[in-house]
């Protein structure tokens, strides 16, 4: 994977207004696509009183695939041009970035210090930041570490506020930490390599073949799993209000919030657009306060508002300059 950008070009951007304009734009659009995840928990708190957590992705997958298929079928000649280093980029979107990802993180909840593992998972953007500057060659924006550490640190207050989430050192160096340092360099590739495929594809093609591509591997892990499947009896009310639900997961958080994503990943820099996807952590404390009552805290709110500001004066900088990707 190393020669991974190899033959692609990614899309530059013009120095006029109109390029201006589609950046900021595109910027907006990573921040919406980021922030519907946060609105997952709504449709996952009743899926998982049937279903497992791997259960619930699969079939949110198999439901996006039914809409995925006719898109890519559409767009089968864009397919041709791949090369192995694409189907490389692709896989690793789908299968890191989708599935085994989120596999890592669960088990490293299950057998390390949950602050240790949750911490160490906000470190993703510096995997991002890494990977596109040595593959897509990226420049940073101006006083982007500064910003950075503020992004950081306003993640850190939404997750823990005021708190010393570590009491020793030793709880730090464990199974469960390194299992969350991978799921956060598998999520933070999945941006840099989600920006290098939409340089090459439609971006509704790279979300189809996102959730398509996936299939085979959540089959496997489903099925390793072994978990019983408990769907209630198919003409109850409950049947009824668990397949609303898993639609709605798989139709607004799953693939509205991809197509949205991707869409603004065309015409933003990797490095930037994992800034953006901050506001996902934002709207998820919104959710739990709005919907699940659960107290917003005063360091939670500074947190709030430090990657807010973050990303307003990011999102600033690209309305006075249209930068050239690389």
């Amino acid at each position: 994977m190393s020669n991974i950008n190899t033959g692609v070009k990614v899309k530059p951007y013009g120095s006029d207004t109109q390029a201006s304009r589609r950046f900021k734009g595109g910027f907006w659009l990573v921040v919406l696509g980021a922030a519907l995840w946060g609105v997952d928990p709504l449709f996952r708190v009743i899926l998982l009183k049937n279903l497992t957590s791997a259960q619930i992705v699969l079939l949110e997958h198999i439901i996006i695939s039914l809409i995925a298929i006719p898109v890519l079928w559409k767009n089968r000649e864009e397919l041709k041009g791949l090369g192995w280093n694409h189907v490389g980029a692709l896989l690793f979107i789908s299968w890191g970035g989708s599935a085994l990802a989120t596999v890592l993180f669960t088990m490293g909840l299950s057998s390390g210090n949950l602050n240790a593992v949750l911490l160490l998972q906000k470190l993703q953007p510096l995997f991002a930041i890494i990977l596109a500057s040595l593959l897509l060659k990226e420049k940073l924006p101006r006083h982007f570490g500064i910003l950075l550490i503020f992004a950081l640190a306003g993640t850190y207050l939404l997750t823990f506020g005021l708190t010393l989430p570590i009491g020793h050192w030793n709880e730090f160096i464990q199974v469960g930490s390194l299992l969350s340092l991978g799921a956060a360099a598998l999520w933070g590739g999945s941006t840099v390599m989600g920006r290098l495929m939409v340089g090459k594809l439609k971006y509704e093609t790279v979300t189809s073949l996102r959730f398509v591509l996936a299939l085979p591997l959540l089959t496997v892990i489903t099925w390793s799993e072994g978990a019983a499947w408990n769907m209630p009896a198919w003409n109850t009310g409950a049947f009824a209000l668990v397949s609303l639900n898993l639609i709605g997961q798989a139709l607004l958080p799953g693939l509205l919030s991809l197509l949205v994503y991707y869409k603004g990943l065309t015409t933003t820099k990797a490095s930037v657009a994992t800034l953006a996807e901050l506001s996902f952590p934002m709207v998820g404390v919104l959710i739990n306060w709005i919907v699940f009552q659960q107290i917003v805290t005063g360091p939670q709110l500074l947190g709030f508002l430090l990657i807010w500001l973050v990303l307003f004066i990011i999102s600033r900088q690209q309305s006075e300059a249209s930068p050239q990707l690389q």
